[in-house]
C-alpha cells in the first residue's frame, strides 16, 4: 500500500487514543478525583461500573500507544531527512526542548501532562537511532522487564521485614485540592506546575512508566524501520499472531495483578511485583487494542467507521491541550466546578460530547489547514534557521 495509506492508519490510531485519554480524564475530573455527595445507590452502582469499564479498556493504554506512536513518528521524521542526507537528531532534540515548553503550558491547565514527560524522556531515542535492529529491541526488552522493579523484588526477599511507606506522590495529590477547588487560575496554575509536576514526575516514576514509555518509544521506532504499518499480507499476518499471543498474554497477567497481595503477604515483594505485573499487563492489552485496530482498518467497513479519527490524530497535540484547557474550565474551582456534582456517569456523557465537538473541529480544520494549530508552530519552530543549518 502506499505511504499516504500507511499514515492514515497511525493517525486514525493516534486519534483513537486521544479520545479514549480524554474520556479517562473526564472521569478523573482531569486528575481530581472527587466523588459528589447524595448520589443514589443506583447512580453509584451505575458509576463504578463505568468507571471500571473504561480504566480496564484504556487505563494504562492509551498512553502505551501514544508512546508507541511517538517513537514511530521518530523514526519517520529521521528517515525522511536521512533521505536528504540530513542527520534528524539535532533537530530532534530541539523539537523535544520545543515539547517541553508546550509540555509546560498543558501542565499549567491539567497536572497529569504527559507531554512534559515524554520530552524529557524522547532524548533516551538519541543514542540508540543508529543501533542495529537486534540491539534497539533487547535494550527495549530488558526496560519492559522493569530492572529497577526486579531489584527491588530482590531486596525484599533479602529483607522481608521491610516496612514500605506509602507511595511519595500520593502526598503530593492530597495537595491538589488546595488550588484546584480555588476561584483562582492563577493558584491553580502555580499548583499545578509546581506541587502538580512534582507528584505527576514521582508517579511516573513508582508505576514503571519510566522504563515501560521509553521502551514503546524504541519499539514504535523498529515498527517504523520494520514498516508494519504499511497494508501487507505479510504485516496482516504478524498483526494476527500479535493479538493472537497478546490476547492469551494478557489473561494471566491481569489474574496475577488483581491477585498478588492475595498470594503474597509480604509487602516489599508484592508490592513491586504489582508494578511489574500491571505494566506487562497493560502492554499486553495495548497490543489487543494496536493489532486489532490496525487489522480492521484494512476492512472495508470498519475502514471507514475508525477513519473518523484521522483528522483526531492529525492534530492530537493540538487536541490534547485543547482537552485539558476546557476540562480544567469544566470541572476546577476556577470554572464551573463541576467536579463537585459529576460522577462517572455524568463526567462520561461530557466527555462524549467533548470529544464530538472536538472531531467536528478537526475535520473542519485538517480540511482548510495541512497541520494543526499547535502542530503548525511546532513544526515551524523546529525546522527554523539554526546558524548555518
Amino acid at each position: 500500500m502506499s505511504e499516504s495509506k500507511r499514515l492514515q492508519v497511525v493517525d486514525a490510531l493516534r486519534g483513537f487514543a486521544i479520545v479514549s485519554i480524554m474520556l479517562l480524564h473526564n472521569i478523573e475530573h482531569f486528575d481530581f478525583y472527587f466523588k459528589p455527595e447524595s448520589l443514589s445507590a443506583w447512580m453509584i452502582s451505575l458509576d463504578k461500573g463505568i468507571w471500571d469499564t473504561l480504566f480496564f479498556l484504556f487505563g494504562g493504554k492509551s498512553y502505551a500507544i501514544f508512546a508507541l506512536l511517538f517513537g514511530l513518528t521518530f523514526f519517520i521524521q529521521s528517515d525522511n531527512q536521512e533521505k536528504k542526507g540530513r542527520d534528524f537528531r539535532g533537530r530532534f532534540a530541539w523539537r523535544l526542548l520545543l515539547l517541553l515548553g508546550f509540555g509546560l503550558l498543558n501542565s499549567a491547565f491539567y497536572e497529569g501532562d504527559i507531554l512534559t514527560i515524554y520530552a524529557i524522556l524522547g532524548f533516551a531515542l538519541i543514542p540508540v537511532a543508529r543501533f542495529s535492529n537486534k540491539t534497539v529491541f533487547w535494550i527495549a526488552i530488558v526496560l519492559m522487564l522493569q530492572p529497577f522493579e526486579w531489584f527491588n523484588v530482590i531486596n525484599g526477599f533479602q529483607h522481608p521485614e521491610l516496612k514500605m511507606n506509602d507511595p511519595a506522590s500520593w502526598a503530593y495529590f492530597g495537595k491538589a485540592g488546595e488550588y484546584i477547588t480555588g476561584n483562582s487560575i492563577v493558584n491553580t496554575w502555580i499548583g499545578n506546575l509546581t506541587n502538580g509536576k512534582i507528584a505527576v514526575i514521582l508517579w511516573t516514576w513508582e508505576a514503571g512508566r519510566v522504563f515501560q514509555t521509553i521502551s514503546l518509544f524504541m519499539l514504535g521506532m523498529l515498527a517504523g524501520r520494520k514498516s508494519l504499518f504499511n497494508a501487507s499480507n505479510e504485516n496482516k499476518t504478524f498483526w494476527t499472531k500479535t493479538l493472537i499471543f497478546a490476547a492469551l498474554a494478557f489473561i494471566p497477567l491481569f489474574v496475577s495483578k488483581n491477585n498478588i497481595s492475595n498470594w503474597i503477604s509480604i509487602d516489599s515483594i508484592n508490592r513491586p511485583l504489582e508494578t511489574i505485573v500491571s505494566s506487562w499487563s497493560n502492554v499486553a492489552f495495548m497490543l489487543v487494542l494496536v493489532s486489532g485496530f490496525v487489522l480492521l482498518f484494512q476492512t472495508n467497513t470498519a475502514h471507514r467507521i475508525l477513519n473518523v479519527f484521522s483528522s483526531y490524530g492529525k492534530m492530537s497535540m493540538s487536541n490534547y491541550i485543547m482537552q485539558s484547557i476546557v476540562g480544567a474550565f469544566i470541572y476546577y474551582g476556577f470554572g464551573l466546578g463541576l467536579y463537585k456534582y459529576t460522577g462517572a456517569t455524568y463526567c462520561i456523557m461530557i466527555g462524549i460530547v467533548l470529544a464530538i465537538f472536538q472531531g467536528f473541529f478537526s475535520h473542519w480544520w485538517m480540511k482548510n489547514h495541512k497541520q494543526g494549530p499547535l502542530e503548525t508552530i511546532w513544526h515551524k519552530l523546529t525546522w527554523m534557521k539554526i546558524g548555518k543549518d
